[in-house]
């Protein structure tokens, strides 16, 4: 029998001090313009028994160094001296950074925080992270995924051709061209690559207004789409409730939702009908979990957003099979960032565990030469 929760929190080691450091990543393949790189601000705790927990925060394109800056002036002081429990820390640190914003770069910094916790808790009862909360599924599908939209066509078609070769029955594209048109004849190249029998989302990353997604609904939901993904400003609850009532796809979002509470609302409003929470930017594994939760009293699917490594971890405890998304040559393994093996394997479009302690991630101090 586990031991009660509040008999763990008064026996856990007591936070001694947080440091962090900013790793800038150049990307093998670059997002755009304005996302040529990522950033990982690496996190390290320790507590007054010797141990030490590794976790990160990252952020693609902006405010590294003000996540940075909120881990190691606002979170670090206030966390020296609590139980090394995430859960606890977890509360006790959103309560605190609520009046500098409930989400965004706030919960950005406290993944750093619950990542290491997590981290640190599983290796004290040395097994990983994904066998602490309780293994569900031996492997998860993956999809392979692409920040594409710049590509040329030529380009797109053979992204896509990789990963057929690959052995990927899913796939997800980006759309949101100036013209319809345009976005029509790549989704039309890709579905022909790809054949009837593979699953095929597209994502607009917030790049129409209503009136604009059902006009490209039009166009666009011939093609046997699995979801249409963030096609409108992700604030807009308004416009998602109508949008899913009509939509003749599934609509997915959620990867700039920050709180329960934002999910909360658009399941409660009818929505949306898949939930992509981006486990960093809510906030770490503690929050992802009840999220999770939410969701499955309500019957929404979850599809963990970016990041394969981690959401790989988090996927195979769920209780219904989900789909990692795998964004081409943009792991951290594939970026050569990790100075251990990765935590997770990728064969034949699954992934599982390697068995590493605890999160097992351990991130180089310099970024690889390009």
């Amino acid at each position: 029998m586990s031991m009660p929760l509040a008999q763990a929190i008064r026996t856990a080691p007591r936070i001694t001090g947080l440091s962090t450091r900013l790793l800038t990543v150049p990307l093998r393949r670059n997002w755009g313009v304005e996302a040529p790189e990522n950033h990982v601000i690496v996190t390290e705790i320790h507590t007054d028994d010797g141990g030490a927990g590794h976790g990160f925060s990252w952020t693609p394109t902006i405010g590294p160094q003000a996540v940075k800056a909120l881990l190691d002036y606002d979170i670090a002081p206030f966390v020296a001296g609590l139980p090394a429990h995430a859960e606890t820390v977890w509360d006790a640190l959103w309560k605190r950074l609520h009046e500098a914003g409930g989400g965004g770069l706030t919960t950005i910094a406290m993944a750093g925080v619950d990542l290491a916790l997590w981290d640190l808790q599983a290796r004290r009862a040395q097994t990983s992270v994904t066998g602490l909360l309780g293994q569900r599924q031996e492997s998860a599908e993956v999809y392979g995924s692409g920040v594409n939209l710049h590509y040329t066509l030529e380009e797109l078609v053979a992204q896509a051709g990789r990963w057929v070769d690959a052995g990927h029955q899913a796939v997800k594209i980006k759309v949101g061209k100036p013209d319809i048109r345009e976005d029509a004849e790549r989704v039309a190249a890709v579905r022909s690559v790809l054949g009837p029998d593979r699953k095929l989302m597209i994502d607009a990353n917030q790049r129409w207004d209503l009136p604009t997604t059902f006009k490209a609904l039009d166009v666009l939901a011939g093609y046997g789409l699995e979801w249409l993904e963030e096609p409108i400003r992700a604030d807009d609850l308004w416009a998602y409730r109508r949008l899913r009532k009509h939509s003749p796809v599934p609509i997915a979002l959620g990867e700039n939702l920050h709180t329960i509470y934002r999910f909360r609302d658009f399941i409660d409003a009818e929505a949306v009908d898949i939930i992509q929470p981006n486990i960093i930017r809510v906030g770490g594994i503690t929050p992802f979990r009840r999220i999770v939760e939410l969701a499955r009293t309500n019957s929404i699917r979850v599809m963990p957003h970016l990041l394969p490594e981690l959401s790989a971890q988090l996927a195979l405890t769920l209780a219904e099979p989900t789909l990692v998304e795998d964004v081409e040559d943009a792991s951290f393994e594939q970026l050569g960032v990790l100075v251990e093996p990765s935590p997770v394997r990728f064969s034949e479009s699954r992934v599982t565990l390697t068995d590493q302690p605890g999160l097992g991630f351990r991130f180089s101090e310099m970024p690889p030469a390009r």
